[in-house]
């Protein structure tokens, strides 16, 4: 039962930010805002909307474990997952996105700082409010400049569906917030039935949960040959994740970070989008083997090293 709840919570987690998503596009466009400005804001927003919500939910109720390893293990995945998973089935798709090699940079170091700023204060041990006003604020640094910069137009296919947009915002929200409180409900309870750490609950199967709109998204794009969309998807998702989802569930609840290792990995795996971006496309398919090879070993480890004592 606590299986199938849980399974209903992260399926209405990815319907609902999926209505958001479209809702909130199709709105925005109604009144005239470019397409630019909507895929930097509202799509980036919406596909981290579940880990917003599962996160800060979490927070709120003392589970900073599933909050703090929802946040780690969905950057993880984004990319050892997400998009080693799209470059594997087309090594070419970056090449020949045509998204700009010096935007594709400026995105990477913008994702790397955001990166960089969370390990500075996660070796500490202790996430705490002074960390998570920091991130907030260079949240909003990073906000600012993608807004300057925006996507290039027509990246982003949107459509308005009239007065129905507000709707599926409503919906959307509806769905995220319900999913999201199954979705921890349905963790702590697995993670108490089987003696396992709310961390390694959160760093796995919530991380996996709350990244399927990131998956379903930059694959289906990916398939289309529309990678400059995968690629913004998950450096902006990340970018949200690290910096505005820690930044809120952290002045709700400070964390307590339980091992070095993983912070560790969320640095290294972040350092090895570079290769993905830049290596030739006969390099990238093998480069994005080893990556899922290593996300996998990651798991394995994470749910080895729990003590059965």
């Amino acid at each position: 039962m606590t299986i199938l709840i849980l399974a209903i919570g992260i399926a209405l987690l990815v319907k609902g930010a999926d209505l958001f998503v479209g809702g909130g596009s199709g709105l925005a466009l109604r009144y005239s805002i470019s397409p630019a400005l909507i895929g930097s804001t509202i799509i980036a927003f919406g596909t981290s909307l579940p880990e917003l919500v599962v996160s800060t939910n979490a927070a709120a109720t003392g589970n900073t474990g599933i909050a703090l390893g929802n946040v780690i293990g969905s950057n993880i995945a984004n990319i050892a997952l997400v998009l080693a998973l799209c470059t594997f089935i087309r090594p070419a798709m970056i090449a020949s996105s045509g998204t700009s090699r010096s935007a594709l940079i400026r995105h990477t170091m913008l994702m790397l700082a955001a990166t960089a700023a969370f390990a500075l204060f996660a070796v500490r041990g202790t996430l705490d409010i002074v960390a998570g006003t920091v991130f907030l604020l260079l949240f909003v640094v990073i906000l600012f400049v993608l807004l300057r910069e925006g996507r290039e137009e027509g990246e982003v296919e949107i459509k308005s569906h009239g007065w129905a947009d507000a709707l599926y915002i409503g919906l959307g929200l509806v769905a995220v917030i319900v999913g999201a409180q199954l979705v921890v409900d349905g963790a702590v309870t697995l993670a108490e039935a089987f003696g396992i750490p709310a961390f390694v609950i959160g760093v796995s199967v919530v991380a996996i949960g709350t990244s399927l709109p990131e998956l379903a998204t930059s694959v289906v794009a990916a398939m289309r040959d529309e990678g400059s969309i995968s690629i913004g998807n998950i450096l902006g998702s990340n970018i949200f994740n690290l910096l505005l989802v820690l930044g809120i569930s952290l002045l709700l609840a400070p964390a307590t970070v339980g091992s070095l290792v993983d912070i560790a990995v969320v640095v290294l795996i972040s350092v090895a989008v570079l290769p993905l971006l830049f290596a030739r496309p006969a390099v990238v398919r093998g480069w994005s083997a080893l990556l899922l090879l290593a996300y996998a070993a990651y798991i394995a480890w994470s749910f080895g090293a729990i003590p059965t004592g």
